[in-house]
C-alpha cells in the first residue's frame, strides 16, 4: 500500500506534477542547449518555444482522453443505477398488487424488500450469537463487550494483515449492539468543534479498505481528540465492504461521541443485491450469512440521515431538494424505511376512486413563501423510469419530468378538483395518463395503471430521504428530477442558497459522486463534494480525500491515492489503463444491445452501404443506451471507412459470447446478456439458503419475474428447452452461476493475450 500526495489546498495538489514537468522542460532544454552551443540565441529560444510548444498540445490530448474516459465510465455507473430503480420499482409493484397481477407469490421476494420486522423492537431480531461457539483454532480477533481500545487495534491488524475473516458470533454479536446504540440517536446529530481541534470529514468508501486504514495512518485513529465524521456508502462495489463495517461500528461503540456516521444511498439491502454487498457477505459468512443481512437491514435502516456541526455546516450523503425540511426531518421515524427505493405501500385497492382525495391536514414540502403545502406528485417519481433523453444534469428531461415545473412545487390542494394546471395540461408527463385519466405506473412496463392520489404522511417522509441520499447538485438554477441517476433530484445554486438562509448555515458537505480530485466546489463554494475511495473505476482513476475543519470552518483537503503500481507508472500509462477499461465496459454494453443498434443504425443507412455518417452513429447509440458519450470516444469505438463515414458493425468485431447454449436462439441470447444483472438479483431472492443452485420450477418463477419485469414474451417452450439444456447432470437443480457464466461477453483481443 502506498500513497501519492497529502496536500492541504488544490494547488499544493498539483505541486509534484508541476515539479515533474519543470524536470521534463529542464532535461531537454538541456540537451537542446548542448546541441545549440554554437548556433544563435535566436535558434535556441526558437527550439524551446517548439518544445513548449509540442509538450501543451501533449498534455491537451491527455487530458482529452481523461475527460472521455472519466464521462465513459460516470455514463454507465448513472445508467446501472436507472436499472437499479426500474428493477426496484417493479419489485415495489408486485409486493403491493401480486393479486391483481396474477402472477408469482410475492414470498419470493419478499423476504428481501418487504421484512415485517421492527427494529425498534427488541423481539424483531432475537440475539441468536450466544448459541454460536468459537472453536480454540480460531485465529482471528475475539471480542468482548464493552469494546477496548485493544479490541479495536486486534481489528485493525487483523485486517490489514488480511487474516480470516472476523468469527460469525462476534459479527452478529457487534452488530447487535451497535443496534442497540443506534436506536438512542436522532436523525440529525449536532457536533461542535468548540471541544476539539478540528473534526475530519469522509465521503465514500463502497467497500475499498486499503483507503480506510490510509485515512487513519495519515490522520491517526478516532479518538476524543480526533473525531470523525463518515458520510455514507461503507459498502459494496468493494471487496472489503464487511471489514469497514466492522471498523467503523467498533469505533462507534468505542467513542460515541466522537465517531459518527451518516447513511448513504448504498446502506440499502435493494442495492446491495447488485452491488456486491449482499454477495460478499454470503461468501464469507455462508453458514450465518442470512442472519447478518437481516441484522445489517435494522442497523442500515436507523443509521442517522445527516450531520450539522457548529449549527454552521450540514452534512448529508446525496443533497437537497426544495421540498427538504430539516424540521421535518428531524421528526420522521426512519427506521420505517429499509431501503430509499421501497416506496410506502400504494396498491391499487387504495387508489380505486378516480380524481384526486380531499385532505385534512398539511403535509410538509417548501413552497415559494416558505410555507409549507401540499404536493400532489404521485410517490414514485423520484425512482423514475429514466427516458431516452435523459443524458446529463443540464437535461433534465424524463419519463415524468418534462411537464413537471422546474421548482418541483406543486399548488395547495383545494376542495375542488385539481386534476390539470392552469393551463388546462396534466401536471403529470403526456404518455402517463391514459384517454380515460389513470396514471399508468410510470416504473412498470405493463398494461396495469392506478389513480393518482395526494401523497399520505409516509409517503411525504420517504420523499424527504430520497432526497437527502440521491440528490446532486447542478449548475443551473431550480430543482428538477435526477433523472441521470434514476432517483432524486437536481438542486441549484438558488436552492442551496434558499436552504442554507433558511437554517442559518454556511455550507453543505455532501459525497455520492466520485471525483477526479476526490473533492469538488460548486455553488460558489457553498456545496462541497468529498469522495474518499480512491482508484474508484479503475487503478489510477482518482484520487481519495478527506476535509478537516476547525472552529474556523474553513475546509482544508488533504489528497492521497492508494497503489501498489500507480507511483511507478507515467500520466499517459495510467489514462491508458482507464481509457483501455472503459472503454471495454462500453464495447460490453454495446454488444448487449447489438440488435437494437444495428436496427438503429440501417435507419440511417437507406442503400445498404454499410456506413453512416459519424453524427448519425452518435445518435443511434445515444437513442439505444441512453448514455451521454463523448465524440472522442467514437474513433477508439469504431472503424472508418476512407470516405470519414462509420462502418457501424466494427463496433462488433471484437466481442463474442463465450460457450453459447445451443439450444438457445439468437435472439433470447442477447436477451439473458443484456439482462444478466437483474436475473442474477432476481435469482438471489429466489435463492433462499443461497447454495447457488435452483429447481426447474425455480428457474421458471425467475424467468416469470423477469419477463413481467420487462414486457418480454417468451415462448415456454423456449424456455424449458434452456432450463433442460442448462441441468448438465439432469438432476433437476439449475447452477445458476454457470448459466450467467454462459451468457458473459468476451474481448477477443483478453483472449489471444491469454493463449
Amino acid at each position: 500500500m502506498g500513497c501519492g500526495t497529502s496536500v492541504a489546498t488544490e494547488s499544493q495538489a498539483k505541486q509534484s506534477e508541476k515539479e515533474l514537468t519543470y524536470k521534463f522542460f529542464y532535461s531537454i532544454t538541456q540537451r537542446a542547449d548542448e546541441s545549440l552551443k554554437a548556433s544563435s540565441p535566436a535558434l535556441a529560444m526558437k527550439a524551446a518555444v517548439l518544445i513548449q510548444r509540442w509538450y501543451r498540445r501533449y498534455m491537451a490530448r491527455i487530458e482529452i482522453r481523461r475527460r472521455y474516459t472519466w464521462s465513459i465510465f460516470q455514463s454507465i455507473e448513472y445508467a446501472g443505477e436507472q436499472d437499479q430503480l426500474q428493477l426496484s420499482s417493479f419489485f415495489t409493484f408486485m409486493l403491493d398488487n401480486f393479486t391483481h397481477l396474477g402472477g408469482a407469490s410475492p414470498d419470493l421476494i419478499s423476504q428481501f424488500l418487504d421484512p415485517t420486522s421492527d427494529p425498534m423492537k427488541e423481539e424483531g431480531r432475537a440475539a441468536k450469537y450466544e448459541k454460536i461457539e468459537v472453536p480454540d483454532s480460531y485465529p482471528g480477533p475475539r471480542l468482548s463487550f464493552p469494546l477496548t481500545v485493544a479490541h479495536t487495534n486486534a481489528l485493525l491488524r487483523a485486517f490489514k494483515q488480511q487474516q480470516q475473516h472476523l468469527h460469525a458470533r462476534y459479527v452478529l454479536q457487534l452488530l447487535h449492539e451497535t443496534k442497540k446504540f443506534l436506536k438512542k440517536l436522532p436523525n440529525i446529530i449536532h457536533l461542535s468543534t468548540s471541544y476539539t481541534k478540528e473534526i475530519t470529514i469522509c465521503g465514500d468508501l463502497h467497500g475499498k479498505l486499503d483507503d480506510l486504514l490510509l485515512i487513519f495512518y495519515k490522520n491517526g485513529l478516532p479518538s476524543t481528540e480526533n473525531p470523525y465524521v463518515f458520510n455514507g456508502d461503507f459498502v459494496d462495489r468493494g471487496k472489503s465492504s464487511v471489514e469497514i463495517l466492522i471498523i467503523l461500528f467498533a469505533f462507534l461503540l468505542l467513542y460515541p461521541n466522537d465517531m459518527h456516521l451518516n447513511r448513504g444511498n448504498h446502506e440499502d439491502h435493494i442495492m446491495n443485491l447488485r452491488y456486491g454487498f449482499t454477495k460478499e457477505v454470503m461468501q464469507k459468512y455462508r453458514s450465518h450469512g442470512r442472519e447478518i443481512l437481516l441484522l445489517l437491514q435494522d442497523v442500515f435502516s436507523l443509521l442517522p440521515l445527516a450531520t450539522i456541526i457548529d449549527n454552521k455546516v450540514l452534512i448529508v450523503h446525496g443533497g437537497v431538494s426544495d421540498m427538504t425540511d430539516l424540521d421535518y426531518l428531524a421528526s420522521i421515524e426512519r427506521h420505517k424505511f429499509k431501503s430509499a427505493l421501497r416506496p410506502p405501500r400504494m396498491s391499487i385497492d387504495s387508489c380505486q376512486d378516480k380524481g384526486r382525495r380531499k385532505t385534512k391536514g398539511q403535509l410538509p414540502t417548501q413552497s415559494s413563501g416558505g410555507h409549507r403545502s401540499i404536493s400532489t406528485r404521485y410517490s414514485s417519481n423520484h425512482l423514475m423510469k429514466p427516458s431516452s433523453g435523459a443524458s446529463s444534469p443540464s437535461s433534465s428531461s424524463s419519463s415524468l419530468s418534462s411537464s413537471i415545473p422546474e421548482s418541483r412545487r406543486m399548488s395547495d390542494v383545494q376542495e375542488k378538483d385539481t386534476s390539470t394546471t392552469s393551463n388546462g395540461q396534466h401536471p403529470l408527463h403526456h404518455r402517463s395518463i391514459s384517454p380515460a385519466g389513470i396514471l399508468e405506473v410510470p416504473f412498470l412496463d405493463s398494461d396495469v395503471t392506478i389513480t393518482p392520489k395526494v401523497p399520505s404522511w409516509e409517503e411525504m417522509e420517504w420523499k424527504q430521504i430520497v432526497d437527502l441520499l440521491w440528490s446532486d447538485p447542478k449548475n443551473q438554477n431550480g430543482c428538477s428530477p435526477n433523472s441521470f441517476r434514476g432517483g432524486g433530484c437536481y438542486f441549484g445554486p438558488d436552492v442551496t442558497l434558499t436552504l442554507l438562509k433558511k437554517y442559518r448555515l454556511k455550507m453543505l458537505i455532501r459525497s455520492h459522486e466520485c471525483k477526479q480530485e476526490g473533492y469538488e466546489l460548486c455553488h460558489d463554494g457553498q456545496v462541497i463534494t468529498i469522495f474518499s475511495a480512491s482508484n474508484y473505476y479503475e487503478e489510477g482513476s482518482n484520487r481519495g480525500a478527506y476535509i478537516k475543519l476547525g472552529p474556523d470552518l474553513v475546509p482544508r483537503f488533504f489528497q492521497y491515492q492508494v497503489s501498489k503500481f500507480t507511483r511507478r507508472m507515467t500520466l499517459q500509462q495510467r489514462v491508458s489503463v482507464a481509457e483501455g477499461s472503459a472503454l471495454k465496459s462500453l464495447r460490453e454494453k454495446l454488444y448487449a444491445h447489438r440488435s437494437e443498434l444495428i436496427a438503429a443504425f440501417k435507419q440511417y443507412d437507406t442503400y445498404n452501404t454499410g456506413t453512416v455518417s459519424t453524427s448519425d452513429w452518435a445518435s443511434a447509440v445515444e437513442s439505444v443506451l441512453r448514455l451521454d458519450l463523448p465524440e472522442d470516444a467514437m474513433p477508439r469505438l469504431v472503424r472508418l471507412a476512407p470516405n470519414g463515414s462509420v462502418e457501424y458493425l466494427s463496433c462488433f468485431e471484437d466481442l463474442h459470447m463465450e460457450q453459447p447454449i445451443k439450444e438457445v436462439t439468437p435472439s433470447l441470447v442477447e436477451t439473458l446478456y443484456r439482462y444478466r444483472t437483474d436475473l442474477e438479483i432476481i435469482f438471489n431472492m429466489i435463492d433462499k439458503d443461497h447454495s447457488g443452485l435452483i429447481s426447474i420450477e425455480e428457474f421458471h418463477q425467475t424467468w416469470r419475474l423477469f419477463s413481467s419485469h420487462l414486457h418480454i414474451h417468451v415462448d415456454n417452450a423456449a424456455i424449458d428447452d434452456l432450463a433442460r439444456s442448462i441441468d448438465f447432470n439432469k438432476d433437476g437443480s439449475i447452477d445458476f452461476n454457470e448459466f450467467l457464466e454462459a451468457f458473459r461477453v468476451v474481448h477477443k483481443l483478453d483472449s489471444k493475450e491469454k493463449h
